[in-house]
C-alpha cells in the first residue's frame, strides 16, 4: 500500500511540518466510500435525540464514549456552536449501538487510518534524521490511544458571534482529519488565520504536541480552529493517535545532541 519514503518525500514532509505544522495527504489507500461512510455514520449519531445520546455517554475524559454540545449561552461569552462525540477505538475498540451500522464502519475505518498514521509517523521519524521505526520503538503508538472525535457544526444565525472550536493544538503524536465539503477549518500561520479548503478524499495530517516535544520544537503543533456559517452543516472527523499511555515523552537525546540545543521541554507522562 505504501512505498518506503524517498529522499524527495522526506524533504516534502520536512518542509510542510517545518513551515506549516500540517500536511495534506492523498493517495493514502483509504477508499473514498469509506471516508464518506464514517462521516454519514457520525452524522446519524449526532442527530439522534439528546436523551438517546445521554444514555450511552460518559462524563470523564477517559470514558470510552462521550458526547455533548458546546453551546451554553448562560456561561459562554463566545458561543462554541457544535455537537460532538468522542469514541475510543484503540487499543480497545468501543462503539455506540446506534446507528446500527456504526460499529462495522468505525472498526474498519479506524484500522485503515491507523495504517496511514503509522506510515506518516515513520516518515516524520526519518525526516528528523532518526531511524524509520524509532518513534514506534520509543513511544509505542501501536499500543497508544486512538479515538474518533466527530464534530457537527449546525448553521448559526449569527456566525460572527460564535465559534465552532476555539484555537487549540492537538494532544498526542498525529491527528488525521477529514471533513465534508463545507469549509470552516482555519490554521494559524505567521500570526494570521488561513482557511484550509476541503479537498475530496484527502486527510489533513496535524503534528501533535508530543511530536513537538520529541523534536525539541523543530516541528510545531499548529494552532487551528473551526469557524461556523449561517447556511450549511459542517462535519469534521479527527482521529488523534497517541503514544502508549504510560510513555514518558521528552526531547529526544539524539536530536538535542545533533542540533546542539538544550532541551526546550521537560519530560512528561502522556496519560
Amino acid at each position: 500500500m505504501f512505498l518506503l519514503p524517498s529522499m524527495l518525500v522526506l524533504l516534502i514532509i520536512c518542509f510542510w511540518y517545518l513551515i506549516w505544522g500540517y500536511s495534506l495527504v492523498t493517495n493514502h489507500g483509504v477508499p473514498e466510500r469509506m471516508m464518506k461512510a464514517i462521516i454519514e455514520a457520525c452524522r446519524e449519531f449526532l442527530e439522534l435525540p439528546e436523551e438517546e445520546k445521554r444514555g450511552i455517554s460518559g462524563k470523564h475524559v477517559l470514558d470510552p464514549i462521550r458526547s455533548g454540545t458546546s453551546f451554553n449561552e448562560s456561561v459562554d461569552e463566545i458561543l462554541c456552536w457544535r455537537d460532538y462525540v468522542k469514541i475510543f477505538q484503540h487499543p480497545e475498540f468501543h462503539s455506540p449501538n446506534k446507528p446500527p451500522s456504526f460499529r462495522e464502519i468505525a472498526l474498519e475505518y479506524s484500522k485503515r487510518v491507523r495504517l496511514v498514521a503509522r506510515e506518516i509517523i515513520r516518515g516524520i521519524s526519518e525526516s528528523l534524521g532518526l531511524e524509520k521505526d524509532y518513534i514506534y520503538e520509543t513511544l509505542n503508538p501501536e499500543n497508544g490511544l486512538q479515538l474518533i472525535a466527530a464534530n457537527l457544526y449546525p448553521p448559526c444565525p449569527q456566525p460572527e458571534l460564535a465559534m465552532g472550536l476555539p484555537p487549540h493544538s492537538d494532544h498526542g503524536l498525529l491527528t488525521l482529519l477529514i471533513q465534508n465539503q463545507i469549509g470552516g477549518l482555519q490554521v494559524q500561520h505567521k500570526g494570521k488565520w488561513v482557511n484550509i479548503d476541503p479537498i475530496p478524499n484527502s486527510f489533513l495530517a496535524n503534528i501533535g504536541d508530543h511530536i513537538e516535544i520529541l523534536s525539541n520544537g523543530k516541528y510545531k503543533s499548529v494552532l487551528h480552529r473551526a469557524v461556523v456559517n449561517n447556511r450549511d452543516v459542517r462535519i469534521s472527523i479527527a482521529v488523534p493517535h497517541g503514544p502508549a499511555l504510560d510513555a514518558i515523552v521528552s526531547p529526544d537525546s539524539k536530536l538535542v545532541e545533533n542540533v546542539g540545543n538544550p532541551p526546550a521541554y521537560g519530560a512528561m507522562k502522556y496519560k
